[in-house]
């Protein structure tokens, strides 16, 4: 009798699912849930559809202009600013891209350009990355202040202190050389804010449980919170390297030797008159010195995303 209760009660505890696991199915949210699409009203799916078609007409403006220059890089002089715009060439000139390197010094821009680039985006990040811990986990007499006037930087404009800056490095016989450049935007308020916004993000018990274990500010900096900023660094590498190559004015004024110019100025020395330029030749320039930055951005843009949106900067 004995023996057939045990069974009895092995035989229900096998075929009766229990009930407290039934509870936290429910609990877990295991149950069918409704799909944004059911939950959706007539009213915010037609605000849904509009936003969609806002931003694709947003995306085809924005995209025009490249896409007509990249056209215009593979016709001839005479068929770019022709009337009516004629959109696609009637025939592809691909010679344009072998004469822009032929005719041109169009290597020596690129390597000057890529040398500042990657050396001020280094510089900026080094400098920057440092700068925002001290600003986020660091506790001094005045910092709050200090951060306002140094962020509040960013408000002034370059052109009113371009001259004294001029006269600076001048002086400094750093004129007409590369380092100009360099020195000129090695560190960078916006880079210094961006990074701040990060590392306030990052729990203070990290820092505390490192000093607890004998680490150095300098310990935690380059070992707890440079590898927990990578999406941050990443998007204040993007932005730096973009502002770099794409900067003009910096090396109009301070370089005047040919061997020393960047794409930017190299390919406004094709610009003689409005009537004798090649634009095709010079559109196939810009084409090329678009590529860099298009290649990067493709490569980059999840961490450029995540640092944006987990900086504090978004909308």
């Amino acid at each position: 009798m004995a023996g057939q209760t045990q069974t009895d009660i092995r035989t229900v505890a096998i075929v009766a699912p229990p009930a407290p696991r039934r509870g936290l199915r429910k609990l877990t949210g295991d149950a069918p849930r409704q799909t944004d699409t059911e939950k959706m009203t007539p009213g915010r799916r037609v605000a849904r559809i509009a936003m969609y078609l806002a931003l694709i007409v947003f995306a085809i403006g924005l995209l025009t202009p490249f896409a007509w220059m990249v056209m215009s890089s593979l016709k001839t002089a005479n068929e770019v600013f022709s009337v009516p715009v004629q959109w696609f060439p009637e025939t592809i000139v691909w010679q344009n891209y072998i004469d822009i390197w032929t005719q041109s010094d169009m290597l020596t821009w690129i390597r000057n350009t890529l040398f500042l680039a990657v050396v001020v985006t280094f510089l900026q990040v080094l400098t920057g990355s440092f700068a925002a811990y001290g600003f986020a986990k660091m506790r001094f007499r005045g910092r709050d202040v200090l951060f306002l006037l140094y962020v509040g930087t960013i408000a002034v404009p370059w052109q009113s202190y371009m001259i004294p800056q001029f006269i600076l490095l001048s002086n400094f016989k750093v004129s007409n050389t590369l380092w100009a450049i360099i020195l000129l935007q090695a560190f960078g308020a916006f880079g210094v804010f961006l990074m701040k916004q990060f590392y306030e993000t990052i729990p203070e018990e990290l820092s505390e449980a490192a000093r607890l274990d004998g680490l150095s500010e300098y310990g935690i900096w380059r070992r707890i919170m440079l590898p927990l900023s990578i999406p941050a660094l990443a998007s204040l590498t993007l932005l730096t390297f973009v502002t770099t190559w794409n900067d003009y004015l910096g090396p109009l004024i301070y370089l005047r030797n040919p061997d020393l110019w960047t794409i930017q100025l190299g390919l406004k020395s094709f610009v003689s008159n409005l009537f004798d330029t090649n634009y095709a030749l010079l559109f196939a320039g810009l084409t090329i010195s678009v590529i860099p930055i298009a290649i990067i951005f493709l490569l980059g843009q999840k961490y450029f995303v995540e640092g944006i949106a987990t900086s504090g900067l978004k909308g």
